[in-house]
Order: C-alpha cells, then sequence, then structure tokens
C-alpha cells in the first residue's frame, strides 16, 4: 500500500509591527504604489507538511516525530518575530525555511498566506489630511495571497519548487462601458442582448515568475506589488469598453504579461455578479434602481502563459 502523507495547521493570524519597510519597487503608469512602510503588517498563515517519517504516527499511533500543530503555530509566531517580512511572498519563505532547518524529518512543505490589510487612518496634521504613523484601519476589501512549495536539497539547501502569488476577492462595478451581444441563441435562451450594460465582476488574480527568486525579493525592482495588480486590473477595467467579461479578463492579462515581463503566467477566476435591475426613470433613463441577483452566476476562468 502507498501513502502520501500531509498534515498541518491552518488559519494561524500574525500581526506583527515595525517590519522592514518595501522599498525598491518598479513603478508603473496605472498605479501610485512604490513601496510600504510596514509599521503594522497581518497575515493569516497555513503550514502543510509532508514525509515519509511520519507513516507511523497513521498506522501504530507512534507519535515521537510528530511536531504537534499547536507547536507549528507557536513556531510560526516566534519566526515572524525576526523575520523581515517586507512581503508575504518574503515572509513565507522566511517562515518556511526555518521549519525545514529546525525539523529535519520534514521533507518538504507548502507555506499559503493572505494579507490582512491594515492601511494608516487619514488624521489632520500640519499640511492637511495625512496618514497616521499609530492609526490604522482593518481593511476588509481584496487583499494578496502567496503559495510556496519549499524542499530541502541533498546539501542541505531549501529552494522553492513551485510558487503563485495573486490579488483575491476584488469586487469592481462598471455602470457603463461593457456590453455582451451576438452570443449563442436558441431555444433555451432567453437573456437579452446587451450594448451597454453595468457589469459588476468578483475576480481572483494569480501570478507567476520565470524565476521565483523574483517572488521572494532577489531584486525588489523585479518584484510585483499585488496592490499594483488591483490598481492595473482597476485602470484597464475603467478605460477598456469590454464586449463580455471574457474580453475583459483578457485585456487585463496581456497588460500585465506586457507591463511584467519577468512573469510567465497570469490566472483569472472571474464571476459574473451583475445586479437584476429594478426600475428605470423615464425622464432621466440613467436613473435606476437595481437588487441582488438570484444565486445563479457565470464563472469564468483564463490562463495565460508565456510561450
Amino acid at each position: 500500500m502507498k501513502h502520501e502523507i500531509r498534515y498541518g495547521k491552518a488559519d494561524v493570524k500574525v500581526y506583527r509591527t515595525y517590519a522592514e519597510p518595501l522599498t525598491g519597487i518598479t513603478p508603473i503608469p496605472e498605479s501610485p504604489f512604490t513601496g510600504r512602510d510596514n509599521i503594522l503588517t497581518g497575515t493569516e498563515i497555513e503550514v502543510v507538511v509532508y514525509g515519509t517519517t511520519f507513516l507511523d504516527a497513521y498506522t501504530k499511533g507512534d507519535n515521537r516525530l510528530v511536531v504537534a500543530t499547536d507547536t507549528m503555530k507557536n513556531f510560526i509566531h516566534a519566526r515572524s518575530l525576526v523575520a523581515r517580512a517586507r512581503t508575504l511572498e518574503e515572509w513565507l519563505l522566511e517562515v518556511g525555511t526555518a521549519f525545514l532547518e529546525t525539523y529535519p524529518h520534514m521533507e518538504r512543505l507548502t507555506m499559503l498566506g493572505r494579507d490582512l490589510p491594515f492601511p494608516a487612518a487619514l488624521v489632520s496634521g500640519a499640511d492637511g489630511f495625512e496618514a497616521s504613523d499609530r492609526l490604522f484601519s482593518r481593511d476588509r476589501c481584496d487583499y494578496g495571497t502567496a503559495r510556496l512549495e519549499l524542499a530541502r536539497k541533498d546539501d542541505g539547501l531549501v529552494v522553492i519548487t513551485d510558487h503563485e502569488c495573486g490579488r483575491h476577492d476584488l469586487q469592481l462595478i462598471k455602470i457603463t462601458g461593457s456590453a455582451f451581444a451576438d452570443f449563442a441563441r436558441d431555444e433555451h435562451t432567453t437573456l437579452p442582448e446587451r450594448p451597454d450594460r453595468p457589469l459588476y465582476i468578483w475576480c481572483d488574480i494569480g501570478w507567476r515568475y520565470t524565476n521565483a527568486s523574483h517572488a521572494v525579493l532577489a531584486d525588489p525592482a523585479r518584484y510585483v506589488a499585488t496592490e499594483q495588480v488591483a490598481d492595473l486590473a482597476n485602470a484597464v477595467f475603467h478605460e477598456f469598453v469590454s464586449l463580455s467579461i471574457q474580453h475583459l479578463v483578457n485585456e487585463i492579462g496581456l497588460r500585465i504579461l506586457d507591463r511584467w515581463p519577468q512573469l510567465s503566467e497570469v490566472s483569472f477566476d472571474a464571476q459574473n455578479r451583475l445586479w437584476d435591475l429594478v426600475a428605470e426613470s423615464s425622464d432621466a433613463p440613467r436613473i435606476k434602481t437595481y437588487s441582488d441577483p438570484r444565486p445563479p452566476f457565470g464563472h469564468i476562468g483564463l490562463v495565460l502563459t508565456r510561450d
């Protein structure tokens, strides 16, 4: 009988003050983002451990080599205290590398993370409103994500074997400048054609680097910040007249790959959450009211990979 063994700890929330600032980011025209001071940063981490040495715990109840998941939680917090943590990806690399260096019977592991953003509050200052250096507000909108697959080579060096970065839970509504028409019709089709419509999308965007070291700040100028990706998606959605969600996400993907040649792949998982029209003013047709749609929603996927 063959065994594939994994176990770990999920939903480990860590809040860190005064991590190292993120600097050296290459600016792009679509975004004002050029770095973070990281006075307060938060993340939710999951570690998944793989190793055949844990087999006896499954087959015999022998736990002598098992690192308790509660120990993993404590380890994540302890290593986060000394991590540079300039970005989520670097944070995951530092904690994951420490796991493999500390516990040699862990053969490889997956580190997963999502940002818990706390942007600085705007407060009154000498020259108008400015970002506070001590007050922060929890942002519950879109957020950065990362996944690193780490393994130990024969010489003990920890390497990244796979990775994916992302920006999740983008929710964007455009009230004009989108269309959906000329689609296939048959006896089951009831949807009217819409040459101009509001478009409300929920979207996750993912990307991979050609060289995984750029994901963990080997060269900050080659790092792609999730804030920049979100801003770029906003800019394309604002200016591009799309004929479908498929048309829109392809345009965003092409712009991403054009803007960052260090990326090898970009992917999308999008949902059509367009509201249902309830009423329209007879005097001013642009004045409308909407309601949330019925539960079924359109689900669109796309992966663009360089040849």
